[in-house]
């Protein structure tokens, strides 16, 4: 097929076109750049259409995969420039959400149920908690690198079990 029978071909299929990006995109503007980027696909890829094949149904492929590979890119870019001085970049999916946790467990139950684990395993788990790396804790308690790892292991299972969620 010439060049010029392919691009005949294509002018006559736009009007079928058109409907079906207006579809997709639910705005006039955008609908009209979603069918440019179909033609201007159509032509770069002019060499992979088959002759015999259905046009409309070959450019409704390339329109839909258009439209969904710019649907996941503005989904992943999802983000927004703040016109500051610095340009930051903001994400507009951020949300600052309430911790249910500390409002069902009482601080005071917590702090109970830390104390009432056995002592091998409280000094290990608080010294953790407090910011420790597990080998300055063996080497403060002079103790095996895995056998502080162990007890603290142990503490937080113990702590699961003690404390019930809600």
């Amino acid at each position: 097929m010439g060049t010029i029978e392919f691009n005949q071909l294509l002018v006559n299929n736009t009007e079928f076109l058109r409907p079906f990006a207006i579809t997709l995109t639910r705005d006039n503007e955008t609908a009209k750049d979603l069918l440019q980027e179909t033609m201007y696909r159509a032509l770069a890829n002019k060499d992979k259409y088959n002759v015999g094949t259905n046009i409309k149904a070959w450019l409704y492929t390339i329109m839909r995969n258009i439209f969904i590979n710019n649907y996941r890119r503005k989904a992943k870019q999802n983000t927004i420039f703040d016109n500051t001085a610095n340009d930051f970049l903001l994400d507009h999916n951020q949300s600052a959400v309430a911790n249910k946790a500390e409002i069902t467990l009482g601080v005071k139950d917590i702090q109970a149920a830390v104390h009432h684990l056995p002592h091998i395993f409280r000094n290990p788990f608080m010294l953790y908690f407090e910011g420790y790396k597990y080998h300055e804790i063996a080497e403060m308690l002079h103790e095996p690198l895995g056998t502080i790892k162990s007890r603290i292991h142990f503490a937080r299972k113990l702590l699961k079990e003690q404390i019930t969620r809600f």
